[in-house]
């Protein structure tokens, strides 16, 4: 029995090992933040889609130069009448009795023809005006991929600073639990041996239990907040990644506020030059409807070759082909449309009125973005320092109460208090700090900094 049972083991140890071997390694990344941005913006699904957008726009933009150039086509054309048409002829034409009728077949049953024709759009308006709107189009394709780059760079510093905040957290509430663990063990040895209240063990287990709890739904949101950040630069949310960045390093490059004195200027945000694009678009639309007035040329060349025969004899050399070739020109008028034409030049004269009211609406919102976002940026420097400040007289309290605790000058309920008061004032400062890294952030993507621009334009 024995060797039956071995030869199992060993072949099961020897599949584990393949499986173990053919699986591929989970992929691992490290990021500072500005590798992760530099990443991101190559890598990111938005930013792959953005490039596509470029790209289909090119296209876009040759298509509508086609219509003005050389066009050719070539058209084959096979017919085979089953049933051929009889035409009659008067009697006396073929020697019969007047008044009668001979009937005749005059077409041969099968025909072929072979026909290539160049055509040449010479002038029209609505051409011109597309022209136009083409090169207007690639331009706002250019300015949505700048500004998906600029949302790909903020969306990148918010979530690597929800990563780092989270795993501070996480940090920051052990290093509490071990603290409270040690205080309630110590303070139920000694309610053990009736030198304490049982009310102050209840008060210690009361905190530690919601510490405990506040730690793994923290390592539950650190968890989270990695795989948030694995889908911003586009890896696989599963993949293990380290970021390098320290948080309180990333804080003191965010302080300077150097960024608030640099000059808004208008015409650099990429939403201002979005709407501008969009009432240059309305006005393309009013200059196509006045273009549909005016006349359109168009010429054309053809040639072609034709074949007859009541059989299928147009693949063989013997078949005699006849040549013909047409030359042509069209020109083609607008005269009475019975104010059609009028009517869609006036919806379209109305949206361009729109869309500059609209470009007057969108500077003015921009310009409250910009004091907002400069704004919140400020605030958020000096919560940060208030918060730092707070916490440190926290961090004294709760040190004092410790004291007075071990010594029997405080009760339990005012240790807790204290430990409270610290834990959220620690919560406070991780927020402050990242309130700094994310309103700056949202500062520079409003002035469009840094530039973003795909290198290769």
């Amino acid at each position: 029995m024995r060797n039956p049972m071995w030869s199992i083991l060993i072949g099961l140890l020897v599949t584990s090992l393949l499986q173990a071997q053919d699986s591929p390694a989970k992929a691992t990344y490290s990021f500072s933040l500005e590798e992760a941005i530099t990443y991101a913006l190559e890598n990111s699904y938005e930013a792959i889609n953005a490039r596509r957008d470029v790209a289909k726009a090119l296209k876009r933009k040759w298509e509508t130069t086609a219509d003005g150039l050389p066009q050719i086509n070539g058209a084959l054309d096979y017919t085979n009448q089953l049933k051929q048409p009889v035409t009659p002829l008067p009697g006396e034409v073929a020697g019969g009795e007047p008044g009668t009728f001979v009937p005749v077949v005059f077409a041969p049953q099968q025909q072929m023809q072979l026909t290539a024709t160049l055509s040449q759009l010479i002038f029209d308006g609505s051409y011109l005006v597309g022209l136009e709107a083409a090169k207007s189009f690639l331009q706002y394709t250019d300015d949505v991929e700048e500004k998906t780059r600029l949302d790909v760079r903020r969306g990148v510093i918010n979530a690597y600073g929800s990563v780092l905040v989270a795993q501070e957290l996480v940090s920051i509430l052990t290093e509490n639990k071990n603290t409270l663990d040690k205080n309630y063990q110590e303070t139920k040895l000694i309610f053990e041996n009736g030198l304490a209240e049982e009310e102050d063990v209840e008060q210690l287990q009361i905190t530690l239990l919601q510490i405990t709890n506040q730690l793994e739904n923290a390592q539950r949101q650190a968890k989270i907040a990695l795989q948030m950040f694995n889908l911003t630069v586009g890896i696989e949310v599963g993949a293990e990644t380290v970021l390098t960045d320290d948080l309180d390093q990333l804080t003191m490059q965010n302080l300077d506020k150097s960024v608030t004195t640099k000059p808004f200027v208008l015409e650099n945000n990429v939403n201002y030059r979005l709407a501008e694009l969009l009432t240059e678009q309305r006005r393309l639309e009013m200059k196509l409807e006045k273009s549909r007035a005016l006349p359109s040329i168009s010429a054309f060349i053809n040639y072609g070759t034709t074949a007859f025969n009541n059989d299928f004899v147009f693949l063989e050399s013997e078949t005699r082909w006849f040549q013909s070739s047409v030359l042509g020109a069209s020109l083609k008028v607008p005269i009475f449309s019975s104010l059609r034409r009028s009517a869609r030049t006036q919806q379209a004269k109305i949206a361009l009125e729109q869309s500059r009211t609209e470009l007057r609406k969108a500077e003015e919102q921009i310009q409250l973005q910009y004091d907002k976002a400069s704004s919140d940026f400020k605030q958020a420097i000096d919560n940060y320092e208030a918060a730092k400040k707070n916490l440190a007289l926290a961090e004294r309290i709760e040190n004092k109460n410790q004291i007075k605790y071990t010594e029997g000058l405080a009760s339990s309920f005012d240790l807790r208090q204290a430990q409270l008061q610290l834990y959220s004032s620690q919560q406070q400062v991780l927020q402050a700090k990242l309130s700094i890294i994310n309103n700056k952030a949202a500062l520079e993507t409003i002035l469009n900094l840094p530039d973003v621009s795909p290198t290769d334009k």
